[in-house]
């Protein structure tokens, strides 16, 4: 009965708005439940499969802080260091904070850095109407948006919250610099290959052709169109959608560049929570929690969100053309992932997002309920 039900919680999104959803629970068993519903190509009717990678947005923050804390533990970096302190003063010039954020308030986004993606510009360039979707973007490119006089602090380095998409830039950044290699590369040492994530890249650094990707859809509602705008190249679909396929999430880079699947996302989630990728000591000080936005604690990478069926910890993600969204309960032995082809990024009030389908509805009691059945 479970099965059935999950797979009806999963459908019925499809309903309200989004092209197409795929999910994935595993337990310590591995993973026993996976489904897909709606479509990859709304045009020619594909459904989407389990085999589709998705772009997961913000989720890409978790596996960066699971690299950071582990040159932490290897003694090549420690939390208290500065973007300054490594990078150097031309890299981070004109960047406000760069010069008295530490590297753990980037990650629990203390830091007090203008983001980059609240610049008009930005998003204008990288997710409106003047995109250039075929562009591969330089890594540093989107701090420019943010340096100097215009874009001052947002607050003292430690005294409030507020999410930053330059905090990860400058994270990466840190990455290739500590260990004179790319970040592609250390993700791929370090987590896609020893976890065996068939489905995983960081899109625009890595070519990955044998990987089936399905089309990008976007929420065109009135608030994307005045604050974004629309390219030329993006066709309008039916249902307030728009076809953002072609572009790419180089633009993200650190901050939320990886393409993945729901079922590798829970493999990765079983080894993070399980203590396969970092030490005891790394773990607890990445779920560090503080007080960050209604009903969701920040750590490190992290998030604590605060459910009617407990406590959740996760992220979620949404870039242009992708929302996602993965969690483990803390109690139990429930890992959970949800993706969609469809972004909301900009767009204010939309139908629904991955994340609606994995924090908001039945979907987390019954994952629960399915995954106590193997416990």
């Amino acid at each position: 009965m479970s099965n059935t039900l999950l797979n009806a919680e999963i459908e019925r999104f499809g309903e309200i708005g989004i092209p197409g959803v795929s999910a994935a629970i595993a337990t310590r068993k591995g993973v026993i439940w996976s489904h897909s519903a709606g479509f990859a190509d709304l045009t020619d009717h594909v459904p989407m499969t389990q085999d589709h990678a998705l772009g997961i947005g913000s989720i890409t923050k978790t596996f960066v802080s699971v690299l950071v804390f582990q040159l932490v533990q290897e003694g090549r970096l420690t939390l208290e260091a500065t973007p300054s302190s490594i990078l150097g003063s031309s890299i981070v010039e004109g960047i406000a904070n760069a010069d008295s954020a530490t590297i753990e308030q980037l990650m629990n986004h203390t830091a007090g850095v203008p983001s980059w993606e609240d610049d008009p510009a930005w998003i204008r360039d990288a997710r409106g109407k003047n995109i250039e979707p075929p562009r591969t973007w330089d890594k540093y490119a989107p701090l420019d948006y943010i340096r100097g006089p215009g874009h001052p602090a947002l607050f003292p380095a430690g005294q409030s919250f507020s999410y930053s998409n330059t905090n990860f830039t400058l994270l990466g950044l840190i990455i290739e610099h500590v260990t004179a290699s790319s970040l592609q590369f250390e993700l791929r040492r370090r987590i896609i290959e020893p976890l065996e994530l068939t489905h995983t890249y960081l899109e625009g650094f890595e070519e990955r052709d044998s990987i089936q990707l399905p089309r990008r859809y976007h929420y065109a509602t009135d608030t994307f169109r005045q604050t974004a705008g629309i390219a030329d190249s993006f066709c309008e679909q039916s249902h307030g959608l728009i076809d953002v396929t072609g572009s790419n999430l180089s633009v993200e880079w650190a901050a939320g560049g990886i393409v993945s699947s729901p079922r590798d996302l829970v493999r990765f989630g079983l080894a993070l929570r399980d203590g396969k990728l970092l030490s005891t000591g790394m773990q607890d000080r990445m779920r560090t929690w503080i007080s960050a936005r209604p009903n969701a604690d920040a750590g490190c990478g992290l998030f604590r969100f605060d459910t009617k069926d407990g406590f959740l910890n996760g992220h979620n993600g949404s870039v242009l053309g992708f929302t996602a969204s993965f969690w483990w309960a803390e109690t139990g032995d429930c890992v959970a992932a949800v993706l969609a082809n469809v972004g909301s990024m900009h767009a204010g009030v939309i139908p629904a997002g991955a994340s609606d389908v994995a924090l908001n509805g039945n979907f987390p009691a019954l994952a629960r309920v399915h995954a106590n059945r193997y416990t």
